[in-house]
């Protein structure tokens, strides 16, 4: 996702219904991040993590459409570098463990809690939530990962074996000779990824009828963070990204709670992978996107959105507080 990439104006605007400013301390300062409280529920508290790295809420607001009368509150929330959130230019910060205190810091200031907290992560939300539920699954009442598999080596082989194989091979070359010139950033890059990947892997319509927050949310994502740790390619990982070898799939067993893994037919993620991957979570279950790509909240947004309301309605009596 190269010439998307814009700066992000008039943040400081949105301080406004149910938004607040959380602090977050880190090893470089102090900086604070943005969120905001949609609905009440006491009982029944979801944290959104946004993909990217770097990426914003925005794409995710489809959930206003289906949370709200289902009971659920839910929190908009970017991450440090992201959207309403400060952006320092500083790139020590852009490392997964600490991104994974920042989402604890978070989670303490808004009093979310074993009750009533289910962490929610799409894209590379899910890399981090599965991180955050390793490292501290005690303040947890549930978990979704959703269009993220649990190997970046796996995302990147299925990516290479499964996906490119299907694309025009006129057009692949081109795309890989542009990667491999580190020309990501020439408007070619992004006129040959839409039609021929985007269109068919990230959201099943056509780019010009793209939503509006899926819009927003391209076009606010932060290459700053982006590039350094998925890289530049966006077919699969790049070999010196920080996160070509993050690899979690032996490890899920290690996940408690209950967890709902989303996955979806088109996806940029193999669905057979995040399938496994439900089986392998000791309160794993597994809602199919038959019609879905990596945005299956709104190309098959019908099975995704009931599928998701029943796993958090559905989940056990909140255990104590913690």
């Amino acid at each position: 996702m190269t010439e998307r990439y814009l700066d992000y104006a008039g943040r400081a605007d949105r301080l406004s219904g149910g938004a607040r400013r959380v602090p977050v301390h880190t090893p470089s300062g102090t900086f604070s991040v943005w969120t905001k409280r949609i609905g009440n529920n006491p009982d029944l508290k979801v944290l959104l993590l946004h993909g990217g790295p770097g990426a914003t809420h925005e794409y995710l607001e489809a959930c206003d459409s289906f949370l709200p009368a289902a009971r659920v509150e839910y929190y908009y929330y970017d991450q440090l570098g992201s959207g309403f959130s400060d952006q320092p230019d500083d790139p020590s910060l852009w490392e997964l463990d600490r991104f994974v205190d920042e989402v604890e810091q978070v989670r303490r200031a808004l009093d979310l809690h074993r009750g009533n907290f289910v962490l929610y992560g799409q894209s590379w939300g899910g890399i981090l939530a599965m991180e955050y539920a390793l490292a501290h699954q005690e303040h947890l009442r549930g978990l979704v990962i959703s269009n993220m598999m649990a190997s970046a080596p796996a995302y990147t082989a299925y990516a290479e074996q499964v996906l490119m194989p299907a694309v025009d091979p006129g057009v692949l070359a081109e795309i890989k000779a542009l990667e491999a010139a580190g020309d990501t950033d020439n408007p070619r890059y992004m006129e040959l990824l839409m039609p021929h990947y985007y269109e068919h892997h990230t959201l099943r319509m056509p780019t010009d009828s793209w939503p509006d927050p899926v819009v927003r949310g391209f076009a606010h994502i932060n290459p700053k963070i982006y590039v350094p740790m998925q890289g530049p390619s966006e077919l699969g990982m790049s070999a010196d990204a920080k996160l070509a070898t993050w690899d979690r799939f032996a490890d899920l067993g290690r996940i408690g709670v209950p967890t709902l893994v989303i996955g979806a037919r088109y996806d940029t993620m193999d669905p057979d992978h995040m399938a496994e991957m439900a089986r392998r979570l000791p309160r794993g279950s597994y809602l199919y996107c038959p019609d879905g790509s990596h945005l299956a909240m709104y190309d098959d947004q019908e099975t995704y959105f009931e599928g998701l309301v029943a796993f958090l309605n559905g989940l056990p009596p909140a255990g104590k507080r913690s």
